[in-house]
């Protein structure tokens, strides 16, 4: 026996009859006669009915119309299907929201079909309202979940970033003490690099987040070759003294016309993609930075002779947490720091990409469009 509650209709009418004649017709429906309008107020309450049919000659004391507008208010009736009967009075029910008009004449046998079609949309209706509630439900669950992650990061990047600042500059005064033994020293520099990565690590990480929320702003400045090259070289500062083991070559086009960037978010793409550089290459490698003009864009390539990256993992490459691979020197690389470089370069309105070859090195190249002098109001006098 099934446990599936039969479909419910509501006939709102003067006379039981027409309630009894459509019952016979749709023998498979939960067919309720009601004689009055407080008593179909008080049916629809109780059976949450598919459809309702009321009749223009339904006794009630108050308008038909006004009837029907409570009905539609109800939450719980939102998937119902109304279909008002008559031959006089219908225009009141149509604009009260009657979703059909059927003469009172009409033939029982088309009636039960009209009711069958309105029972397929009143289903039809009640799931998609069910899938919204759900998919509202998820919507609230994953909101209150990046809340929480959002809140996590943040706590662990800020209650980090103070006891990493301060180890890391413990290690250079010890690094840079006289009386440390030759072997000591090389611990040291070796503490104050991975030190070094992990204070990049969780700042990437809070950074992320937010550029992904759309929380970070970007504090544009039209950027000239001068700009360029002092930030390139500010973020060789922020990667640790592994670069001195490199070869790094840099070169600036001169007078390149401007982009509007964020100083502060170029220096810290131009330190992870560097800091990414020197973990995939050896003591002795070659690393080479160009920055030059490409059509409307400024183009920055940053090529190195490492160890290459496999053509799986290049699809995966700028995803954060996405792409976990060891690098040459026994340390995982997360990708947090390449998904912030991605992200932040979109947010300035360009691209980046990479091209590898495994063992022969690897080349990423990022390209920011030109300023126009629309863009800011400065651009005409600074180019002038």
């Amino acid at each position: 026996m099934s446990n599936v509650a039969k479909p419910a209709v509501l006939v709102a009418a003067s006379q039981s009859t027409r309630a009894q004649t459509l019952a016979g017709h749709l023998p498979h429906v939960d067919v309720v006669y009601c004689a009055t309008g407080e008593e179909l107020l008080l049916q629809a309450r109780t059976h949450n009915p598919d459809v309702v049919l009321i009749y223009t000659d339904l006794p009630a004391k108050v308008p038909l119309g006004e009837l029907l507008g409570i009905l539609r208010g109800r939450a719980e009736l939102s998937s119902t299907q109304f279909l008002a009967v008559g031959t006089q009075g219908l225009g009141a029910l149509l604009h009260a929201g009657a979703d059909a008009l059927m003469s009172d004449n009409t033939a029982p046998e088309a009636l039960a079909y009209l009711i069958g079609t309105q029972l397929g949309r009143a289903r039809a209706q009640h799931e998609l309202h069910e899938k919204i509630a759900s998919l509202g439900k998820k919507l609230e669950n994953w909101e209150h979940e990046e809340r929480v992650r959002d809140q996590l990061v943040h706590m662990l990047v800020h209650d980090l970033k103070n006891p990493i600042s301060a180890v890391l500059g413990l290690l250079e005064i010890v690094q840079e003490d006289e009386r440390m033994p030759a072997d000591l020293t090389e611990l040291v520099k070796l503490s104050r690099e991975e030190t070094q990565h992990l204070l990049h690590l969780s700042v990437n990480m809070l950074d992320v987040r937010k550029i992904q929320a759309g929380k970070m702003n970007l504090d544009f400045e039209l950027m000239f070759s001068p700009m360029l090259a002092e930030v390139i070289e500010q973020a060789q500062g922020d990667i640790g003294a592994g670069l001195q083991d490199r070869t790094l070559n840099v070169l600036v086009s001169p007078n390149l016309s401007p982009v509007r960037a964020d100083p502060e978010v170029m220096r810290r793409i131009f330190a992870n993609l560097l800091s990414n550089a020197m973990k995939h290459t050896t003591a002795g490698g070659v690393i080479d930075l160009h920055v030059g003009l490409s059509g409307e864009n400024v183009q920055f390539t940053l090529r190195d002779n490492g160890e290459g990256i496999p053509a799986d993992d290049i699809p995966n490459l700028f995803a954060a947490f996405e792409q976990s691979r060891l690098t040459l020197h026994g340390r995982f690389d997360t990708g947090m720091g390449l998904a912030f470089c991605k992200l932040a370069i979109e947010g300035h309105g360009g691209r980046i990409w990479v091209e590898s070859v495994r063992g022969k090195g690897a080349t990423f190249t990022f390209v920011l469009p030109l300023a126009r002098d629309e863009e800011d109001d400065d651009f005409a006098e600074l180019v002038s």
